[in-house]
């Protein structure tokens, strides 16, 4: 009697399957793992690649001036300037001296007036007198070679009892002698010998016009626009201390 228990088929020899007959998934390499620092480890390969940055902006030339001639530059903003300075102490003035008041006028805030060298010192005896300028603050002076009349001699005065500052400038010529105001105000001593020291201008009735600031043997005086001083002082130190200046 022949055997019934058959034996299993063999498998067919085509694709293999997997559970419920559903083919096997194929073999797949497995993936390295990425390490940190990989510039690839920071990339999803899936993922949409950056937009490009934009260039910076370039800053835009200016345009060349039609020609190639360069533009001149702007012109510089007027100075201050003088104005005339009016009050009644000016009016009475100008109308007891006449043209003997030059000019009268305001400069930054100052005041100031340009009287005639003869009428020195009887403008300072009326200011101190009757327009109470009872302080003399200082006494100085400016050269200009250049002038026929070189120097200004310019009187500051104060008034405390107006609570105002003035300026009374004359002009002279060089060698031209100025009356002292030493009787006006006796402070006055010491800043006309300043003056005289620096550029030479001697005051008459002074009592004691001599230098200030430097030795008596001293030649010419050193606020001159055109005065050598150092030449001078290589001079003065050789013959009277008998060494090398230090200029």
């Amino acid at each position: 009697m022949p055997d019934e228990t058959k034996s299993p088929p063999p498998p067919p020899t085509g694709e293999p399957k997997g559970p419920a007959g559903a083919p096997n998934a194929p073999s797949v390499e497995p993936v390295p793992a990425k390490k940190p620092g990989d510039p690839a480890a920071t990339t999803d390969p899936a993922a949409p690649a950056a937009p490009p940055k934009p260039a910076p902006p370039t800053a835009a030339k200016p345009a060349e001036p039609a020609g190639g001639h360069t533009p001149a530059p702007p012109a510089k903003p007027a100075g201050p300037a003088a104005v005339a300075w009016d009050s009644e102490m000016v009016c009475k003035l100008k109308g007891q001296y006449g043209s003997g008041i030059g000019e009268a006028s305001t400069y930054l805030g100052q005041n100031y007036m340009v009287v005639d060298s003869s009428l020195i010192p009887e403008i300072l005896h009326v200011l101190r007198d009757q327009e109470e300028f009872d302080y003399c603050v200082d006494i100085t002076a400016l050269h200009y070679p250049q002038r026929e009349k070189q120097f200004d001699v310019i009187w500051i005065l104060y008034s405390f009892a107006r609570n105002q500052r003035i300026r009374v400038k004359t002009l002279i010529a060089d060698g031209e002698i100025v009356p002292s105001a030493v009787k006006i105000w006796p402070t006055a001593n010491w800043l006309e010998r300043e003056v005289y020291d620096m550029f030479g201008i001697r005051f008459d009735g002074h009592p004691d016009l001599k230098r200030i600031l430097l030795p008596d043997g001293w030649k010419g005086h050193p606020l001159r626009k055109d005065y050598g001083i150092i030449q001078q002082d290589n001079e003065w130190v050789q013959i009277n201390l008998g060494i090398e200046s230090g200029q």
